[in-house]
């Protein structure tokens, strides 16, 4: 069962792809991306030149104490990530 979040949070990446995040004082260690998808809407696009894209990552990562999944979303006009669910 996942639960939803859309907490703000701050990621390193790695050829454009999440290797490490922190999410609410913790920094998650990135073990394998699991899925990877791109969702394009009209109504996103804040600009000319905005794709108006949101990039979606479903990764296992690791905080120390276990592994769980999380869902990460990249919004391509604010350049800003969220965890939007964890199981």
């Amino acid at each position: 069962m996942s639960r939803l979040y859309g907490d703000p949070i701050e990621v390193w990446t790695r050829e454009g792809q999440p290797v490490q995040f922190v999410w609410r004082d913790r920094l998650y260690a990135v073990r394998q991306v699991l899925d990877r998808w791109v969702v394009a809407r009209e109504w996103w696009k804040t600009s000319e030149g905005d794709p108006g894209e949101r990039r979606f990552w479903r990764v296992e990562a690791d905080p120390g104490d276990g592994r769980g999944t999380y869902e990460l979303r990249f919004d391509t006009a604010g350049e800003g990530w969220l965890l939007m669910r964890a199981w």
